[in-house]
């Protein structure tokens, strides 16, 4: 082989190994900045999570209050404050006990113009009726049927006389709208009580003379 050939031979060798040197830098540097590079390279903070916000609990609902119970005929009386000269009445005959019984009961009440007009006409005053025991406890229990009647049952009892707790009768009678028991015109109804009801009357009921 001749001088010249061995030379071109020896040039093409390195030229070769230096092709292949700057292959493997230039792998090399590849590597730096591959994907592998990048995950190198710290994450960024993560932002604290959010705390729950709690919401209020709910508040029980109320129980819904249940009405009070009415209290006796009596009790209902004093407790309006628009029968004062029936309320005395009845305290002065010592019937107080006797209309806070289980009953039942109906109680015509006469209002306070009725009384007065009462009053005038038999030429009584107040304290001349209530200390007139015997009179006073025929009054009121004139007033007062033994059963409970409510105005629907009332107005059933058209032309019907009904035994009092004093033992005389009062007449019903209805025309229209309109009641009556006796002489005086029921005004108001169905006052409810524990042990009984009250209808306002406008006028004093009499009994009869004995």
């Amino acid at each position: 082989m001749s001088r010249k050939l061995l030379s071109l031979l020896a040039a093409l060798l390195a030229l070769s190994l230096v092709a292949a040197a700057c292959s493997n830098d230039d792998d090399a540097e590849s590597a730096d900045t591959g994907p592998d590079a990048a995950q190198s390279e710290p994450a960024p903070a993560e932002e604290p999570a959010e705390e729950p916000v709690e919401e209020p609990a709910a508040e029980p609902a109320e129980e819904a209050e249940e009405p009070e119970a009415p209290g006796t005929v009596v009790e209902v009386a004093v407790g309006s404050g628009a029968f004062p000269t029936l309320v005395a009445a009845v305290q002065a005959a010592g019937l107080v006990e006797t209309l806070s019984g289980p009953g039942p009961f109906t109680v015509f009440a006469p209002t306070e113009e009725a009384f007065a007009a009462a009053l005038s006409a038999l030429g009584l005053t107040a304290e001349e009726l209530l200390g007139d025991t015997e009179l006073l406890t025929a009054v009121l229990t004139y007033h007062v049927l033994p059963l409970a009647a409510p105005a629907e049952v009332v107005v059933t009892l058209d032309g019907q006389s009904v035994a009092t707790v004093g033992g005389a009768e009062v007449t019903v009678t209805v025309d229209g709208d309109t009641v009556m028991v006796n002489d005086a015109t029921v005004v108001t109804v169905d006052i409810e009580a524990s042990n009984g009801i009250i209808h306002v009357i406008d006028t004093v009921l009499l009994p009869p003379a004995s």
